[in-house]
């Protein structure tokens, strides 16, 4: 009995070294940890006081800590950052819908402010500013060394104002000067038309009234064809479409999916993950879907595109998309302003991140750019224009075999095809997405 308790005894005293072993260095290691922050803002706040004793020009010590906090934030990835109350304001009214500025969506890349889309119908994108384009100066002053918010502020006016900026464009030479009027920038969520039996969604971002605009845009365009019987198929456009807010594209792709996971999303803890799934019911009751995207598509957008590809609820169309992975939270702080931290990572159904990959096409379809017609393609025009048909010819038979209500059919497809024929010319990717629509309506297994 003696024995055993001494050995008992021997096993405790044996466990408190152990553990005195393996925990003493661990809690060596924290103080010397704890001692190295306190000593960097014992450094922090001597710099601090001799900014404001030593600085050239007296400087506002607000502004000083706010950069601080900025820098902070900036340092660890394009899309966390501080808002002052201006700023965080300004935020929550471009999440309503509406804002003042130029009418782009930027990001930070190389030092330079990288344009990651246009907004449709904006001072930015009627002055022909695309996605990729990098601005190194605003009306002569450079962007390079700035934040990204500071950039933005220099962007910034009062509405009707000028402004100056230069740009520099893949494919070409040299950099070039932009004007632009600065405006009120009033958000359409979505626009929707019809293009022949098709229906087209232009979502331009994820704000509030995204969800809304695009139920009531489509169920208006399905009764203007007549009824879903008569619709061969929807085009989400989701080209040159920021992002905005997760909630509004899950109720997107949502709206298309009657089941499955929609996006996950996970932070540094694992438990602090969330799985958001679809739910019974689709707006487009089954019909073929193709997303367009391309490289000015982002965050939301991709959530949106990766859900359909994923669960092949739709075709994705286009180009690589810009590859924004990664969700940021907005968290108010005191005095009214806030800060945007990105808390996590954001995966598709398939498991898949698209951080700095982009969400890939099924079919890649490009752009072609602008261009004037040649010598050549003139010419044939104008030949094209001057021939003749069967039907031009004096005495021709006339195709007493068809019916005034076949003929007119025929005559309506004729203008269908010709329609789409344009369209080509308008909006080549467009009209690719609708003639896959076509196909598809044309295909039926059932026959």
């Amino acid at each position: 009995m003696k024995k055993f308790v001494m050995a008992a005894v021997g096993g405790i005293v044996a466990g408190t070294v152990v553990t005195t072993q393996v925990a003493g260095p661990l809690i060596a290691q924290e103080a010397d940890r704890n001692s190295s922050i306190y000593e960097q803002l014992d450094l922090f706040g001597d710099i601090f006081e001799r900014i404001r004793a030593q600085y050239v020009e007296e400087v506002d010590e607000r502004d000083l800590i706010e950069a601080a906090i900025n820098g902070m934030l900036v340092s660890l990835d394009p899309h966390s950052s501080y808002l002052s109350p201006d700023d965080a304001d300004d935020m929550r009214v471009q999440t309503r819908g509406e804002f003042g500025g130029l009418g782009i969506e930027v990001t930070q890349e190389e030092g330079f402010v990288k344009v990651v889309s246009p907004i449709d119908d904006t001072p930015a994108d009627e002055a022909g500013i695309e996605a990729g384009d990098f601005i190194t100066h605003v009306d002569g002053e450079s962007v390079l060394g700035l934040t990204l918010d500071e950039a933005v502020d220099m962007m910034r006016g009062p509405v009707g104002s000028e402004i100056l900026i230069t740009v520099v464009r893949e494919g070409v030479d040299e950099p070039f000067d932009v004007t632009i009027i600065r405006d009120t920038i009033k958000l359409t969520a979505v626009r929707t038309r019809t293009q022949g039996d098709t229906v087209v969604l232009r979502i331009t971002t994820f704000n509030d009234q995204t969800y809304p605009n695009l139920e009531e845009g489509l169920k208006e365009a399905v009764e203007e064809l007549g009824g879903m019987d008569n619709v061969n198929g929807f085009v989400l456009d989701l080209r040159n479409n920021p992002g905005g807010l997760l909630t509004q594209a899950i109720k997107v792709s949502d709206g298309f999916l009657d089941k499955g996971e929609i996006v996950s999303t996970r932070g540094r803890d694992p438990q602090d993950g969330d799985r958001y799934n679809a739910t019974e019911g689709d707006l487009a009751e089954g019909k073929p879907v193709v997303v367009l995207i391309n490289g000015g598509s982002a965050s939301a957008s991709e959530i949106v595109a990766g859900a359909l590809q994923d669960h092949r609820r739709a075709i994705v169309v286009g180009t690589k998309s810009f590859g924004k992975g990664s969700v940021q939270t907005v968290m108010p702080l005191k005095g009214d302003g806030a800060m945007r931290l990105t808390t996590a990572r954001y995966y598709t159904p398939s498991g898949r991140s698209i951080q700095a990959l982009g969400v890939s096409p099924d079919i890649v379809v490009q752009q072609p750019p602008n261009r004037p017609a040649s010598e050549e393609e003139e010419e044939n025009e104008a030949v094209n224009r001057f021939s003749r048909s069967e039907a031009d010819l004096r005495g021709r038979l006339e195709n007493d075999s068809l019916t005034e209500d076949e003929r007119r059919q025929i005559e309506e497809e004729r203008q269908k095809v010709e329609d789409a024929a344009a369209l080509r010319e308008e909006d080549y990717q467009l009209a690719y997405a609708i003639d896959i629509l076509k196909g598809l309506s044309a295909f039926d297994p059932s026959e």
